[in-house]
C-alpha cells in the first residue's frame, strides 16, 4: 500500500477548489445550501443511485455529466425533490441555471444534488434567492461550511483529505459526504464529493471512481434501504500541474489508491454516524466459492435486523449470524462454517465452539467497534462490509421523520 499523508481538511483542500454554505430557509435554523466550484473547468466522473425511482436532481446531473466538464455543484438539504413530477424536474433545471448565472459559467457544467424528505416540492425561490450571496462567499476555506450545509440527520460533518506525490510533485485529494440513514448505496440518502488537483483523462477518471465506490460506498449499509438521490462525484482540475494521469501512467494505481482511501474513510464515517448507531461493526466473510457469495453472505449479516438489534443490546447471538449466512443465497456447507468475534471463536464447524466463554463474547459486544469474521471454508474469496447496530433512537428518528 502506498504512503499518504492524511491531513485535516476536506473538499477544498486540493488546489483550485472553493466552497461555501448558508441557510436559505429550507430547514429551520441549520445551513441547508452549499456550493462547490473549481476555479478552472475540470474533468468529472459520477455515479448515481440504481434505484428505479430517481429524483429530479439525479436526472439533471446525468444531463450535466454528458458535457464531461465540471464547473460547480449546488446542493440543498431538507428537500429531496424526488417524486415531484415535471415541476420537480423544472425546479432542478432552474436551480442549475440559477447557480450558473450566479457563477458566470455554462449551465451544462453545473451539477445539482438534493437530499431530504421525498415528495415535497422544492422551495426554489429560497434557493435562487440565496445563490448570488452564496457565490460571493465562496472560499478555499469554505469546505467545512459546505460539509455542514449538506447534512440532514447527520450529527457531524464528514470530511477527509490527504496528499501524495505524483511525478515528484504534491497532489491533493479531498472529500465530503453526508448520509446516515436510508443507506445501502448499491451504486443511498447519500451524497459524496471527492476532489483532486491532479489532471486525469476523463474515461480513466470514471474507471477510478467506479473502483473506489465499489470498495467503499458499495460496502456500507446502515439500514438496507436504498435512496432515490444517491450521487457521487469525482472532480479533477489539474491545478497541481503534475502531468496527465491515465491507466498507462506508472503512478496510476497509486493515485487510484489515494482516491479509494478517501472514499472508504468517508463511507466509514457515514456508518459510524448512522442514525441512532452505538456500534460500528465490520463483517468479513472469507472462504467463499465466488466473490458474489462472499458479498451476499456479508450483506445478509450486515442487514439483518435481528443481528443489528442484538449488537445494540450487547447480545452475542451467533445463531442469528449463521442463519443470515444460510439464507443469503451464498453457497454454504452448514457443517463447515466458523464464526469469530474479534478473534474469539464462537462457532466451529457449524456448532458452538468447544469451551467458548459467553463472558468473553459479551466483552467483545460491549465495545463500540468490533469485527465479525465468518469463514465458509469452501474457496478463496472474501469480502468486507461495514455496518452498525439498530437502536431505539433509530426507530424514533424514522418514526417521526416527517412529523
Amino acid at each position: 500500500m502506498a504512503e499518504f499523508s492524511r491531513l485535516s481538511g476536506g473538499v477544498t483542500f486540493p488546489s483550485g477548489f472553493k466552497a461555501a454554505g448558508t441557510h436559505c430557509g429550507i430547514k429551520a435554523g441549520n445551513d441547508d445550501l452549499a456550493l462547490l466550484v473549481s476555479d478552472v473547468p475540470a474533468a468529472v466522473a459520477a455515479m448515481f443511485t440504481t434505484n428505479a425511482v430517481q429524483a429530479a436532481p439525479v436526472a439533471v446531473s446525468k444531463e450535466s455529466l454528458k458535457s464531461g466538464c465540471f464547473s460547480a455543484v449546488v446542493v440543498n438539504s431538507g428537500c429531496a425533490n424526488a417524486c415531484t413530477g415535471e415541476s420537480g424536474y423544472a425546479s432542478a433545471m432552474a436551480m442549475r441555471e440559477s447557480a450558473a448565472d450566479a457563477l458566470g459559467v455554462a449551465s451544462e457544467n453545473v451539477f445539482v444534488c438534493s437530499t431530504g424528505t421525498i415528495g415535497k416540492p422544492l422551495p426554489l425561490e429560497k434557493i435562487t434567492g440565496a445563490l448570488p450571496d452564496l457565490a460571493q462567499a465562496l472560499s478555499a476555506d469554505g469546505g467545512a461550511a459546505a460539509a455542514r450545509a449538506i447534512m440532514t440527520t447527520d450529527t457531524v460533518p464528514k470530511e477527509c483529505a490527504l496528499t501524495l506525490e505524483i511525478g515528484g510533485k504534491e497532489v491533493r485529494v479531498g472529500g465530503m459526504a453526508k448520509g446516515v440513514g436510508m443507506i445501502e448505496p448499491k451504486l443511498a440518502t447519500m451524497l459524496a464529493f471527492i476532489t483532486t488537483d491532479a489532471e486525469v483523462e476523463p474515461k480513466s477518471l470514471q474507471s477510478c471512481l467506479a473502483a473506489a465506490v465499489n470498495r467503499s460506498f458499495n460496502r456500507v449499509t446502515v439500514d438496507g434501504d436504498q435512496s432515490t438521490n444517491d450521487t457521487v462525484l469525482l472532480v479533477a482540475n489539474g491545478c497541481a500541474d503534475a502531468g496527465c494521469l491515465d491507466e498507462q501512467h506508472p503512478e496510476w494505481h497509486k493515485f487510484c489508491e489515494a482516491v479509494g482511501v478517501v472514499a472508504l474513510d468517508l463511507a466509514q464515517q457515514m456508518v459510524r454516524d448512522g442514525e441512532g448507531a452505538t456500534k460500528f461493526v465490520t463483517i468479513t466473510v472469507k472462504g467463499a466459492m465466488t466473490p458474489d457469495d462472499a458479498n451476499l453472505a456479508a450483506k445478509a449479516v450486515a442487514n439483518s435486523m435481528l443481528c443489528k438489534t442484538a449488537w445494540f443490546g450487547g447480545d452475542p447471538n451467533w445463531g442469528r449470524i449463521i442463519a443470515a449466512v444460510g439464507y443469503s443465497g451464498a453457497r454454504v456447507n452448514p457443517g463447515m462454517i466458523n464464526i469469530a468475534f474479534d478473534g474469539v471463536e464462537a462457532v466451529v464447524d457449524g456448532c458452538m465452539a468447544p469451551g467458548v466463554s459467553f463472558e468473553a463474547l459479551e466483552s467483545v459486544f460491549a465495545a463500540t467497534s468490533f469485527e465479525i469474521e465468518v469463514d465458509l471454508k469452501l474457496g478463496q474469496y472474501e469480502d468486507t462490509v461495514y455496518t452498525c447496530d439498530c437502536s431505539y433512537e433509530y426507530v424514533k428518528i424514522n418514526a417521526e421523520y416527517m412529523t
